[in-house]
C-alpha cells in the first residue's frame, strides 16, 4: 500500500511538471502569439507592396466600434530582428504589447509591417524604402482605413528602432520605392524608438557592441562600411536631426550589451546641438528588449510612457 501511494505521489508529480512544461514547449512563442492576436477583436491584414513577385503585407488594429472615427490617428510599427530576421508580430512583445493596447483602447489605430529583410542583395536601405512605401500606401487609402492624414507616427525596437528613426527622418527622395505610391510623402508627426542603432559614422557606438567586429555592416550596409561611406551616412539617423525633426522618444536599457545605450545617449548629443527635439528614457538595470531583473521604470511603466508621448504628440 505504502509502494502505491508513493508511486500515486510520483504520478502526479510528474503529471503535473508535464502539464507545465509541455504546453509551452510544443506552442511556444506562436501559441501565446495567436492567443493575444486573437485578444484584438477588429483587425485586417492588407497587401501595401508587391515587389519582385512578394507580396509584402501589415496588420491593423482598430478601436471598437464605439471609440473609432471616420479619421483616427495612428502609429505604425516596424519590427526588429537584426535586419535579417523577425517579423511583424514582434509588436506583441513585452516591450511594446502594453502600449499597442493602450492606443487601440484610445482610439488610435495601431499597424505593423512586414519589410523586406537584409539577406543576400537585400539591404537595410530596402527596408527604409518599404517602410516608407507603407506608410504612403496608408495615406494613399487613408479614407478607406479611417486614417488621418496628418496624425501619425512611427515605432520600433532595436534594428526596428533604427529603422523607424530613418522612416521619419531620412528625406523620401532618397528613399523611392513604388512608383504607384509616389504621390505621398509621409510626415511623421513623432517617433518612438526602443534601443536603437544610431549611427554608421561614430566608432565610439561599436565597442561591445554587436558592431564591434564590423561584419555587422555587410548585412546593413550589403558591403564593408569603408566601401559604402554614402550608404553608411543614409543609414546614421543622428545625420537628419534638426530643429524640424519630428519629436523623439528613446527607450533604452542601461545594461544593454546588443546595442549598448550610447547609442541613445550620443543622439540625445546631437540633438542638444541641432536644437532638436529629442528625450531618453532610461531604463535600469534592463537588458536588450529590457530583459533583466527589478529593471525600473517596469515595463507597465515604460509601456504607459510610450503611449503617452505618442498620445500628446498625435492631439
Amino acid at each position: 500500500m505504502r509502494n502505491w501511494i508513493n508511486l500515486k505521489k510520483n504520478y502526479t508529480l510528474i503529471l503535473g511538471l508535464l502539464l507545465f512544461y509541455i504546453p509551452s514547449m510544443v506552442s511556444g512563442q506562436r501559441l501565446s502569439e495567436q492567443e493575444i492576436l486573437d485578444s484584438f477583436s477588429h483587425k485586417e491584414t492588407v497587401v501595401y507592396k508587391t515587389i519582385d513577385d512578394v507580396e509584402l503585407n501589415m496588420t491593423i488594429f482598430y478601436p471598437d466600434s464605439v471609440k473609432i472615427q471616420d479619421k483616427n490617428s495612428w502609429m505604425m510599427h516596424v519590427h526588429g530582428g537584426g535586419w535579417s530576421g523577425g517579423h511583424k508580430y514582434n509588436v506583441l512583445k513585452k516591450s511594446f504589447l502594453g502600449t499597442l493596447r493602450s492606443l487601440v483602447d484610445n482610439g488610435v489605430v495601431g499597424v505593423t509591417i512586414e519589410y523586406r529583410l537584409a539577406r543576400e542583395n537585400t539591404t537595410a536601405y530596402d527596408a527604409v524604402v518599404d517602410a516608407k512605401d507603407a506608410a504612403r500606401f496608408l495615406l494613399k487609402n487613408a479614407d478607406q482605413f479611417k486614417l488621418d492624414k496628418k496624425r501619425y507616427g512611427v515605432w520600433g525596437g532595436s534594428a526596428g528602432g533604427h529603422l523607424s528613426l530613418l522612416t521619419a527622418l531620412g528625406k523620401n527622395a532618397d528613399f523611392k520605392g513604388d512608383l504607384e505610391l509616389a504621390d505621398f510623402e509621409p510626415d511623421f508627426k513623432c517617433i518612438v524608438s526602443y534601443f536603437p542603432f544610431t549611427s554608421c559614422l561614430n566608432p565610439e557606438l561599436r565597442p561591445g557592441s554587436i558592431f564591434e567586429d564590423e561584419k555587422l555592416f555587410e548585412r546593413l550596409l550589403g558591403a564593408p562600411l569603408e566601401e559604402k561611406p554614402e550608404l553608411a551616412k543614409l543609414l546614421s539617423p543622428t545625420e537628419y536631426l534638426d530643429t524640424n525633426s519630428p519629436p523623439i522618444l528613446l527607450l533604452h536599457g542601461d545594461k544593454d550589451t546588443i546595442l549598448p545605450i550610447i547609442n541613445s545617449t550620443y543622439m540625445v548629443e546631437v540633438a542638444k546641438e541641432k536644437n532638436s527635439n529629442v528625450e531618453l528614457l532610461t531604463i535600469k538595470n534592463a537588458g536588450h528588449s529590457f530583459n533583466g531583473n527589478n529593471i525600473s521604470p517596469s515595463i507597465k511603466e515604460l509601456n504607459d510612457y510610450a503611449f503617452r508621448f505618442m498620445r500628446t504628440h498625435l492631439k
